[in-house]
């Protein structure tokens, strides 16, 4: 089984910035240009260097300045973060954050009233 070009893995975290961050553009390099600044630093340092590879894989003479350890940790680090979640997980997040918020907010009208009460 052959490895994966650098043009495979930007297509790859293209597509799942189109279908995470709904950014519309043809390649990751428009893609980050458009919604790049949605995504965290690590994540979009590491989405550029996966943009500049694939941009260099085209030319025979530059394709030796690609590293392919790098390139596969940059990946990664997109992957991880770009997967999406099921629907069940960001709806339990959801519903958890939620119930903080009114926790917290419960929990500050009762001190209020406490020192209000003094």
């Amino acid at each position: 089984m052959s490895e994966e070009t650098a043009q495979q893995m930007a297509a790859r975290v293209a597509a799942l910035m189109g279908q995470r961050l709904h950014v519309s553009g043809d390649g990751l390099s428009e893609k980050l240009a458009r919604g790049g600044k949605r995504l965290p630093r690590r994540v979009r340092v590491a989405a550029q260097e996966l943009a500049d590879a694939a941009a260099l894989e085209g030319v025979p003479k530059l394709q030796q300045q690609i590293d392919p350890r790098k390139l596969a940790e940059a990946r990664d680090v997109c992957l991880r973060y770009l997967e999406p979640l099921g629907q069940a997980a960001r709806r339990w997040g959801w519903v958890m954050g939620t119930m903080a918020q009114v926790a917290a907010g419960l929990m500050a009208v009762a001190a209020a009233a406490w020192v209000l009460a003094r």
